[in-house]
């Protein structure tokens, strides 16, 4: 089987209900591409409009921006993995840069979602992503290692972790997309220790239609995590052609164990072991 590429849009707090039907009308009335594995993450209030439209089961996967590590309990304001799960979520996005900057949260509180996201049995995408000030300073690299191994860890099976390496100076309106240099030689120590035990490492940061082939050439990328370029159904259906046509280039790959699990039966390894499936 050819390994997948990843073409991802998280909408942040944008867009209506209206917006969230039109955009999932939209990708299912499209005829996606085989070699892609799209995913959609919508605010929370979007997310069963969405996956209404899009089954679960089907070619694209709708994820939640972020959750609680608890279950249940008193936490105002908070949405929990057995919720997301609950509203039919296939992946959940933790650890991004604007929920670290403005919620003060931690490696540790990254690590508790982690674990819980991995207990429901849903594909987990962490970001990480290292500021301007690490970047001159020249420490890039062990930053983004130490980041990652500190999301990590205690995660014994990775199989259903997306990495998706975000550089805080390159997102946002006012971002500047990183170099395919630039991305290469900060991505050099963690492709080299997680690569083929994941599920993929994705770049995000002011990706668009101009960027965006050259940086799938990025040796150890397996997708894109694309903000406002893809915020509507015209944008992300561009995108997603440049990324099945830079992937039909490659020489055909293996397929990960989770990726085979995903298309023979729907579900990651780790919900596949759950239920006893074959994959499990």
């Amino acid at each position: 089987m050819a390994r997948k590429w990843w073409l991802g849009t998280s909408w942040k707090m944008n867009g209506t209900l209206k917006d969230a039907r039109a955009f999932a009308g939209a990708l299912r009335a499209a005829s996606l591409p085989a070699n892609v594995l799209p995913f959609v993450i919508p605010s929370f209030t979007a997310i069963a409009t969405v996956r209404e439209v899009l089954p679960k089961g089907g070619p694209v996967l709708v994820g939640a921006q972020n959750t609680h590590w608890c279950d249940s309990g008193a936490w105002t304001g908070e949405v929990s993995p057995a919720q997301l799960a609950d509203v039919g979520c296939d992946l959940v996005e933790v650890g991004h840069s604007e929920r670290r900057g403005a919620f003060g949260e931690s490696d540790e509180t990254v690590n508790l979602k982690v674990h819980a996201t991995l207990r429901h049995g849903m594909i987990l995408l962490v970001c990480f992503g290292e500021s301007r000030q690490v970047l001159d300073g020249g420490g890039a690299s062990s930053y983004l290692s130490e980041q990652v191994a500190a999301a990590l860890d205690g995660v014994e099976h990775p199989e259903d972790v997306l990495l998706a390496y975000e550089p805080i100076w390159a997102i946002g309106a006012a971002g500047r997309p990183a170099t395919t240099d630039q991305v290469r030689k900060a991505l050099e120590p963690v492709r080299d220790e997680w690569s083929g035990r994941i599920r993929g490492l994705l770049y995000g940061g002011s990706v668009n239609r101009d960027n965006a082939a050259d940086l799938l050439g990025v040796e150890g990328l397996d997708g894109l995590f694309v903000g406002r370029a893809a915020w509507n159904p015209s944008g992300y259906l561009e995108l997603l052609a440049i990324v099945a046509e830079r992937q039909a280039r490659l020489p055909q790959g293996v397929a990960t164990r989770g990726e085979e699990c995903l298309v023979r039966c729907g579900l990651g390894v780790g919900f596949g072991a759950l239920i006893g499936c074959e994959c499990g």
